[in-house]
């Protein structure tokens, strides 16, 4: 199934929408929940503002990421980064 240029929302239950691909697709206070995006590929992606919980986020790898504000747990990443500085320094 091909949707282009609609601004239609759609509500999408108990489906396999695996290898489905998403470009220039606004997805702006979207809700996600029992999804899997294991072997996922995220290239180019506002995710400003969200929040997670209950997420298995085991091997993931983040590259070339803007951290500003990021918390894991209630603590910013970037005091953890100096944290481990401090240690390994």
């Amino acid at each position: 199934m091909n949707l282009r240029d609609t601004k239609d929302t759609l509500v999408v239950t108990n489906a396999n929408l695996a290898g489905s691909q998403f470009t220039d697709v606004n997805l702006q206070a979207a809700q996600f929940t029992d999804i899997n995006l294991s072997k996922s590929s995220f290239t180019n992606i506002n995710l400003s503002g969200t929040t997670f919980r209950d997420v298995n986020l085991s091997n993931v790898v983040l590259d070339d990421c803007e951290i500003a504000g990021m918390k894991i747990r209630g603590v910013l990443v970037s005091e953890l980064f100096e944290a481990h500085a401090k240690k390994s320094g």
